[in-house]
């Protein structure tokens, strides 16, 4: 791998991880068009590479964060009530989709990974996202009683109840759908319960910490223990140091940004894009310039299984 070649996965990585439009769809793509899919020993470690470099994107948010975070640590200590309960909410938010991966990880390589239901996936999320602020403003109005008297407001992201959190897990199974992405379902989740965009954006950050964090620690030390030549033996370290360099900075601006847009916009520009990127993907696949075959799988979730059968060409 040239550093050309590392910069521009970093880049793609780090702009597309925590952004609701899929990285599955960008890093498949991406490395088809830099011709890093074979050989086969190639493929493996570009897959690894892709999956290790999310430590940048972990990086960003860890560091544009830390308050937060040292908030939960803080709590989990006992010394600090608010943030005991932001960090029981996390965890609870990240069980599900951990446990459904363990348990339906062959199967969806099996079943899913191929041009439909990747196609469908960046679709179909891209219509949910155009239809969704609507939804969420007409729902979420703080004068009007639904038809059982019950007032519906919305929730601040420290006020999420346990069952708000749960919901929120669950949405991110979803996930687990190569190319729905981790990012979208999680936001999804998080304005389904009834945080405003833009916290609803943060906590889909926070919560790829143990997501992201779990699959990229399990694939780099399953990578670097394996027989045979390893990713850093293929790829080099100054690949690998550029490539983590570039996805970090190219992260920590695509946050930024993305919480000031949601500050004063909605998220169905996110919806029309994947609609385009849906396009793309079939397009480039019918001109047989992109294939899609199990083994490209998504690491949306730190599922051993879906680890260790691939890599991670999705998610955020």
């Amino acid at each position: 791998m040239t550093l050309l070649q590392a910069i521009i996965l970093g880049l793609v990585e780090g702009i597309t991880e925590y952004l609701p439009i899929s990285s599955t769809g960008h890093l498949i793509i991406t490395t088809t068009m830099l011709g890093l899919n074979e050989p086969v020993e190639i493929k493996q470690a570009v897959d690894a590479f892709s999956i290790v470099i999310q430590g940048g994107a972990i990086l960003a948010v860890l560091g544009l964060y830390r308050k937060r975070v040292a908030q939960m640590l803080r709590g989990l200590l006992g010394k600090d009530r608010i943030g005991l309960r932001f960090a029981i909410n996390i965890i609870i938010s990240f069980l599900p989709a951990a446990i459904l991966g363990v348990l339906v990880a062959d199967w969806i390589e099996e079943k899913l990974f191929y041009p439909q239901p990747v196609i469908a996936a960046l679709a179909l999320g891209g219509v949910v996202m155009i239809l969704l602020g609507g939804w969420q403003k007409r729902f979420f109005q703080e004068d009007k009683l639904s038809e059982t008297g019950v007032e519906h407001r919305f929730t601040d992201i420290e006020d999420l109840s346990w069952r708000q959190a749960l919901l929120i897990g669950l949405a991110q199974c979803l996930a687990l759908w190569p190319g729905t992405s981790r990012s979208m379902t999680t936001i999804v989740g998080g304005m389904l319960v009834g945080l405003r965009p833009k916290q609803a954006a943060e906590y889909s950050f926070l919560l790829g910490l143990p997501t992201l964090g779990g699959a990229c620690v399990y694939k780099g030390a399953q990578n670097l223990l394996q027989e045979g030549p390893s990713m850093i033996d293929v790829l080099g370290y100054p690949a690998l140091i550029v490539g983590l360099m570039v996805a970090t900075l190219s992260a920590a601006i695509a946050v930024k940004w993305l919480v000031g847009f949601l500050s004063h916009h909605g998220v169905a520009i996110f919806g029309w894009y994947r609609i385009l990127l849906a396009m793309i993907v079939a397009l480039l696949i019918w001109r047989g310039k992109l294939t899609i075959t199990p083994g490209m799988v998504d690491a949306a979730v730190p599922s051993p299984t879906l680890i260790q059968d691939s890599g991670e060409i999705p998610r955020s």
